[in-house]
Order: structure tokens, then sequence, then C-alpha cells
């Protein structure tokens, strides 16, 4: 479910949170969000994923670039493909559930902002 969605110009922010053992795996997660873009050749775009532990909680860190390739909206209908994009998503894994985050739009709108995504990031902490 929707928690929370944001622009930031041209790009978007959605905050996703399914409750405990809800949402599927970190990996699944990162498999689909990771096919949804594509490299310049046509082939499955590499996508950097690192993980960290922000105060006590496991996050895990995609950082992928390309053509954004998949559906959006809350309906989740079919949009034409949007080459030069940039996806920055994480998984926060939480003691309630996991807390899962895209941030994604035009490439050089995104790298403008990843170290606001990395403050949000770092602003996560156990309750």
């Amino acid at each position: 479910m929707r928690a929370a969605q944001y622009t930031v110009g041209d790009a978007e922010c959605v905050v996703y949170f399914f409750g405990p053992g809800q949402g599927g795996t970190v990996e699944a997660n990162i498999a689909r969000w990771s096919g949804q873009f594509a490299a310049p050749d046509g082939k499955p775009a590499a996508a950097k994923v690192t993980k960290s532990n922000v105060h006590g909680l496991p996050v895990t860190r995609m950082d992928i670039s390309g053509t954004y390739t998949a559906t959006g909206g809350a309906a989740m209908t079919s949009q034409a493909p949007k080459a030069a994009n940039r996806m920055l998503a994480a998984i926060v894994e939480g003691p309630g559930g996991n807390l899962f985050i895209k941030f994604s739009g035009p490439a050089k709108s995104v790298a403008a902002q990843v170290a606001a995504f990395d403050g949000l990031l770092a602003s996560f902490s156990k309750q």
C-alpha cells in the first residue's frame, strides 16, 4: 500500500508499507525493480546494490539507470519506455514490517537529489 507519494521537480518518490511479513522479500523486490530498466543495447541494466545498517535497521539500497520500462500510476497502467531515467530505491527492514522507498525520474533530476535520498535513509531508527 502506498503510504506516501511526493514529487521532486519532475521526479517522484513513493513510500510503500504493507505490514509485518508483507511486500515480498528484499531480493524479490530488488530483482523486480532492476527488471524495470534496460541498458541502451536493450539488455537488462546493471543495478548497484549495497547493504548497510542504519541505527540498527538493515537497509538495502539500489541505484540503477537506463530506459525505464515499468507500468506506473495508481492503476499500474502501461507507459511508454522512458530513456535516460534513474531509480534510487531502498528497503528498510523494520521490526513492524519493511518500508519500501522508490525515487525515480529523469537521470539528471535524480542525480541532483542523491544526498537528500541518502539523508532520508540515514534518518530512520527503531522506535
